[in-house]
């Protein structure tokens, strides 16, 4: 296995590891960010049950990305819970304060940079 191909691997899912452990064990105000995409769903739970799933979906896809096992399984559900957060808690053009709507592009923006390494893992699969 190449070095450098697993210390990427390890980067990117750390970040996921416990972003998503934190959202999964203390959702608190990521209910209500996500609340306006959720609420639009005819879901059979509640909003914070979805948010602790979600959370649960990207601690355990990037434990499994950084172990490098079934990395291009795992990333593509980390790919998939991803997209929603980043719309849900990071929809810039919502906001009207020009500090907010800069705060929240950063966040996306940074989302979308994860996004991508995750699409690497995806297309490169297990080397």
């Amino acid at each position: 296995m190449n070095l450098l191909h697993a210390a990427g691997r390890a980067m990117t899912g750390v970040p996921y590891i416990k972003l998503g452990y934190d959202a999964a064990t203390a959702p608190g105000m990521r209910v209500d960010a996500a609340a306006p995409l959720l609420d639009k769903l005819p879901l059979p739970v509640d909003n914070e049950t979805v948010v602790r799933a979600n959370g649960a979906v990207q601690a355990l896809g990037g434990a499994l990305i950084s172990a490098g096992v079934a990395p291009r399984w795992a990333a593509a559900g980390v790919l998939a819970s991803l997209v929603p957060t980043t719309f849900a808690g990071h929809a810039f053009w919502d906001f009207d304060d020009p500090a907010m709507r800069g705060q929240q592009r950063i966040q996306f923006l940074k989302n979308l940079a994860m996004a991508g390494g995750l699409v690497t893992i995806i297309a490169a699969g297990k080397k």
